[in-house]
């Protein structure tokens, strides 16, 4: 079956139109999807949480299988409570290494299975309960090709995957993501934990996304980049992109990059600040807002009609004035166009 989890923040989204009503500075965080497809989810019982890991010596039972792959196939790998590392090896051989844990009686291991599905250029890989049983993990290791195309799922997993030089894609419920040198990712998401990618490209647009963690990138370069937190910050670094889109709810943002002649950016974050470090910009149009917070930038740049520089000092708050603070402003040629909104923070902009 597929289980499709869907985070609603109507809460928080009626606080942020009311305040953003108040200050005209609305933003809006859009919960990423995560689709998690496990076999019998139903008969696997409370499985999104693993019991037990202290209720006595730990039970393990390891299984192993090699399957010949071919250097451009596809591998698939679901699985309920347990970790997924994927790296990559020489030849088109396909490695399969699994341990299933628990700490309760022997006996419940074999309620747990690892069902492998070939198919010519494709394996498929899923955990599987055939009695309900939540103190069972299965932690997986997979070896492939390294031009193979992969997809990890996990309810209840960390993910991580080095290597992969083919098209990758990564989602779990509660776990870490971790991407280190996958240049065709395609996305990497979870519900409770962080996402951090290293050497990551794109040929289009990526999209990573947290709801309970941190979004971390270094060394990105894609053409469209879509980072999304509810309750976390966003942090990137040697990022080169056309377009971008960055949004926490409850975190702090920061850019540190390069900015494309005609490139758009936007980013947001209600109760958090907002700090970009640019990489000898040729220019932008800026357009920036902050309820409470100072806005100040490094950069020489000329303000435009509805600026008001006077709110742009950080000493307004400590003598008591009002704090709605907007700025519009060019650098430079202004050929690309810098959005940038907090409600309960600073924004700086600077220079590397």
């Amino acid at each position: 079956m597929i289980m499709r989890l869907h985070l609603s923040l109507a809460v928080a989204g009626l606080a942020l139109t009311a305040a953003g009503a108040a200050a005209q500075n609305r933003v809006h965080v859009d919960v990423p999807d995560v689709r998690v497809v496990v076999p019998d989810l139903a008969r696997a019982g409370r499985t999104h949480a693993y019991q037990g890991r202290n209720n006595g010596p730990e039970q393990t039972e390891r299984f192993s299988q090699k399957i010949k792959l071919g250097r451009d196939g596809r591998v698939s790998v679901q699985n309920i409570a347990g970790d997924i590392t994927v790296t990559t090896g020489s030849g088109d051989e396909l490695s399969i290494d699994a341990v299933k844990r628990t700490r309760g009686d022997q006996s419940q291991l074999a309620g747990v299975h690892i069902d492998v599905d070939q198919r010519s250029g494709r394996v498929d890989v899923r955990t599987t309960h055939t009695a309900r049983n939540d103190r069972v993990s299965v932690d997986y290791t997979i070896v492939l090709p390294a031009s193979a195309t992969v997809d990890v799922r996990s309810i209840s997993g960390n993910l991580k995957v080095a290597g992969a030089r083919g098209e990758v894609r990564a989602e779990t419920i509660s776990g870490n993501v971790t991407m280190n040198d996958t240049p065709r990712l395609e996305n990497a998401k979870s519900v409770s934990g962080d996402v951090v990618l290293t050497g990551v490209s794109s040929d289009g647009d990526l999209a990573i996304g947290s709801v309970s963690g941190n979004v971390t990138a270094k060394g990105l370069k894609a053409r469209g980049l879509d980072l999304t937190t509810v309750s976390g910050d966003v942090n990137i670094s040697d990022v080169s992109c056309e377009r971008l889109s960055a949004k926490s709810l409850s975190g702090n943002v920061e850019y540190a990059g390069t900015i494309a002649k005609t490139g758009r950016y936007e980013i947001n974050s209600h109760s958090g600040d907002v700090r970009l470090v640019l990489a000898n910009p040729a220019g932008f149009e800026l357009n920036a807002s902050s309820f409470s917070g100072s806005i100040r930038s490094e950069l020489p740049m000329t303000a435009g009609e509805g600026s008001t520089p006077r709110d742009v000092d950080t000493g307004r708050r400590r003598r008591g004035l009002p704090n709605t603070h907007s700025m519009h402003a060019t650098f430079g040629d202004g050929s690309a166009t810098l959005t940038v909104r907090t409600f309960s923070g600073d924004i700086v902009i600077s220079k590397r």
